[in-house]
């Protein structure tokens, strides 16, 4: 199975090409450089120096959040396009669980999280169950302090792996003293995660569990601006 993957979310994407579990190709996001001009020439490259096409690619995984609002649209749209054109289906895959099967830490729960901005993270929490990780509620965005008081009762206060790319979002925080007394730490995650991205499409699409490009959403977590913004405006204004 040839797989594409893409990750927008934010400043520090990356797109891979794997074939079954075997990396072809890897390429992450350097600067802040605009993904409109980045995805395609890209992608194309990827597929070039791997002497493939794109109509051999048989799945398109996508980072379907949490993550800005126009970062993440640009990794949809894009995958978007490509299964109507090519008739392929679409895994949708979160972010945050990309970065928890990353984690190698003991806990039988895993709480990933990144820097959200506004003096808050995107965070969640999985629960291990065999090899597999399951949900335990919905993602959410929340200040650093409020995402530990979470994790800490929907966890039972039992051990936990901690992932993230920001850690330090959660370790300065007070409330994290405790849980390094008692020996936590948090596992610094890649920056590229498409290649778990792209990975767990696989098992997505081994499942029969894809989407297309009419059924596929983004996983936001955040309202973006102009929603909060109008919906604002339009109170104030009745």
């Amino acid at each position: 199975m040839i797989l594409l993957a893409l990750d927008t979310c934010d400043s520090r994407g990356s797109l891979a090409l794997l074939h079954d579990d075997e990396v072809l190709q890897v390429v992450a996001h350097e600067g802040t450089g605009d993904y409109s001009s980045w995805v395609l020439p890209t992608a194309e490259k990827a597929l070039e120096a791997a002497g493939l096409k794109m109509r051999d690619v048989e799945v398109y995984a996508a980072a379907s959040g949490p993550g800005s609002f126009t970062g993440v649209r640009i990794a949809l749209t894009t995958v978007k396009a490509w299964s109507e054109v090519y008739g392929r289906g679409i895994a949708s895959v979160s972010r945050l669980e990309a970065m928890a099967v990353l984690a190698v830490g003991r806990g039988q729960h895993v709480a990933p999280f990144a820097d959200a901005h506004r003096d808050q993270v995107f965070g969640g929490l999985y629960r291990r169950e065999g090899t597999s990780l399951q949900a335990v509620e919905a993602e959410m965005v929340a200040a650093p302090a409020e995402f530990l008081a979470w994790v800490n009762q929907r966890s039972g206060n039992e051990r936990v792996s901690w992932i993230s790319m920001d850690p330090e979002k959660l370790t300065s925080q007070e409330g994290w003293r405790e849980h390094a007394k008692s020996g936590e730490t948090v596992e610094v995650s890649t920056n590229v995660l498409a290649p778990a991205i792209a990975r767990i499409g696989r098992m997505r699409a081994l499942e029969g569990r894809l989407t297309d490009a009419l059924a596929l959403d983004a996983e936001y977590v955040r309202r973006p601006d102009a929603e909060v913004f109008w919906k604002g405006g339009a109170k104030r204004g009745s």
